[in-house]
């Protein structure tokens, strides 16, 4: 019989090459936000899923790009970290030719300790034709290591992903419960679905001058019932307006779809109560980052 395998594989690439969508599939469960906007991951994120003989821990991380902010430092410091505490590396990669000189992210692969898988996204969005050269031009890129095309979306060649990690790590006993899929607390899932909503009904820009903090998470009152109040953060007076919207109709439909989706997570009814206050340049205050949990 062979021994169980258990370890950490980050999940790391550029912006929005479905990172969050693949961790979600895998896991089976809504764990991480999606968004078409860069920055919709900002923390890393665990992902915990059971096989026969091993348990597969998936770190998702922030999208990794030149950081102009302290705050996009903090989130490419999430996405590097994870490369040292993680058994495999999965670079998860739009269906293009690589680009041998990208300055931030190909310099720590090639650097890797532990084995690389790269992992070919969105496969459903091209032709079978396109798709070998693809790969060949990956394996030019890294020799030694599996590549595998996958589409996180519709699912497709997530078996044979998850395969060649197991066959890659290294025999341990399990970590977590057989019932556990993640390490994240209730309010931080909570605090992401606030900012999911944000994200889909703010403008391009607006997104990224915005943060969520829960301030009250009661459940003692009624067993059937969880209190939460949480406050969206932005940067300038204007900013606040927008988010409120005209008569506070945009908060509204933005506490609505939130709580829907919070009810799903928590099996519960919940009264949501969301404020909007101002935190002038918080993406530039240290004091601010570490509060609201982006730098340690």
């Amino acid at each position: 019989m062979s021994a169980y395998k258990t370890g950490h594989i980050a999940l790391i690439g550029l912006p929005n090459v479905g990172k969050s969508t693949l961790l979600n599939k895998l896991v089976g469960e809504k764990l991480a936000i999606t968004s078409p906007k860069p920055q919709t991951t900002r923390h890393r994120l665990l992902g915990i899923v059971n096989k026969p003989g091993a348990q597969l821990l998936y770190l998702d991380t922030p999208g990794v790009l030149e950081p102009k902010r302290p705050l996009d430092q903090g989130l490419v410091q999430a996405a590097l970290s994870a490369l040292a505490a993680a058994e495999v590396v999965v670079w998860l990669v739009e269906p293009r030719l690589p680009d041998p000189r990208d300055p931030v992210l190909l310099p720590h692969l090639q650097k890797l300790a532990q084995p690389l898988i790269v992992a070919i996204n969105k496969i459903d969005t091209i032709s079978k034709p396109k798709l070998l050269p693809l790969m060949a031009a990956y394996h030019r890129l890294f020799p030694g290591s599996p590549v595998i095309p996958v589409s996180a979306l519709m699912g497709e060649g997530l078996a044979e992903l998850e395969a060649e990690i197991i066959k890659l790590l290294p025999a341990a006993p399990p970590i977590y419960p057989e019932e556990q899929i993640t390490e994240q607390t209730e309010r931080f899932l909570v605090t992401e679905l606030i900012r999911e909503r944000l994200l889909h009904h703010l403008g391009e820009e607006m997104p990224y001058a915005v943060a969520v903090a829960i301030e009250e998470f009661e459940e003692s009152r009624r067993p059937d019932l969880v209190s939460i109040r949480a406050v969206i953060y932005v940067e300038r007076q204007s900013q606040k307006g927008i988010v409120i919207g005209k008569k506070g109709h945009l908060l509204k439909t933005i506490g609505q779809e939130a709580r829907g989706e919070i009810e799903t997570l928590l099996g519960c009814r919940v009264y949501l109560e969301l404020w909007v206050k101002v935190w002038k340049n918080w993406r530039k205050d240290a004091r601010a980052l570490r509060l609201l949990g982006y730098q340690s």
